[in-house]
């Protein structure tokens, strides 16, 4: 796979958007006496609502010590499509809930398939929902009060379930001033695999509360894989097209 293709299809999984008139969310008096119920009700309130999304997104991409970046057009509408384009449509990619597809045209290729190459990449099973999720700061599994328990420390509450699954373990790190996602935090000690996102900053986009800069690691035993995303010049519900048609003659490749 080359160079330009790697990353951005590595990013896929991480699109997520600002806007033109966006402020940065700074501090606020933080609230760390809440239920766990209270808490998830808090952070219901904050999930962003739109039709529909475009933004500049700048990809910083690094693994092994090698850093690339890039600077793509994304486009969403909710729950139904994420899209994205490089500079002259280079590479184009469509995740939609039932597959994931790209073309590159720099070696006329193309891809088309499920979610299982994204969920290697990231070392955790995902879906389109899960994937929409953690480009919008919200948790990429249901948090109820049945199942997760609240403890705090110095600067978040943290939730985690009351009984850790077999496979993985699972964290989650609420900001006590907006009740965002901090940080979400998956491991899976006997395949030495661990992802982290972080959510570096918030802003507000027409009174909707969404990641401004985020932070991802992968690591898989002694490899990292190291993300940064940064969301400019974001609109909201503009009517957008999403083209996306594969070129006649590429060959599909197998990931």
């Amino acid at each position: 796979m080359n160079k330009l293709k790697y990353p951005i299809l590595s990013l896929l999984v991480f699109l997520v958007f600002n806007c033109k008139s966006s402020k940065t969310i700074g501090g606020g008096e933080a609230n760390l006496k809440l239920s766990a119920k209270q808490l998830l009700k808090e952070n219901v309130k904050q999930t962003p609502v739109f039709k529909t999304l475009q933004s500049r997104l700048k990809i910083t991409y690094n693994q092994d010590g090698k850093e690339q970046s890039y600077t793509v057009n994304f486009r969403a509408k909710k729950d139904e499509i994420l899209w994205i384009s490089a500079t002259f449509s280079v590479v184009k990619a469509l995740i939609t809930p039932e597959k994931v597809s790209f073309y590159n045209k720099l070696d006329n290729t193309y891809f088309e398939g499920d979610y299982k190459y994204l969920s290697d990449l990231l070392g955790t099973e995902l879906d389109f929902k899960k994937v929409q999720n953690l480009l919008l700061g919200e948790p990429i599994f249901d948090l109820n009060t049945n199942t997760y328990e609240l403890s705090v420390t110095d600067e978040a509450y943290v939730l985690q379930p009351k009984k850790q699954l077999e496979l993985f373990e699972i964290f989650f790190l609420l900001d006590p001033v907006r009740f965002k996602v901090k940080s979400q935090q998956i491991s899976q000690a006997k395949e030495l695999r661990h992802l982290q996102i972080d959510y570096l900053t918030y802003q507000e986009v027409e009174k909707q509360t969404i990641p401004e800069n985020i932070k991802i690691i992968a690591v898989e035993a002694t490899n990292q894989t190291v993300i940064d995303l940064e969301f400019k010049s974001v609109t909201l519900n503009e009517d957008l097209s999403f083209p996306y048609k594969i070129p006649s003659g590429f060959k599909e490749i197998k990931l």
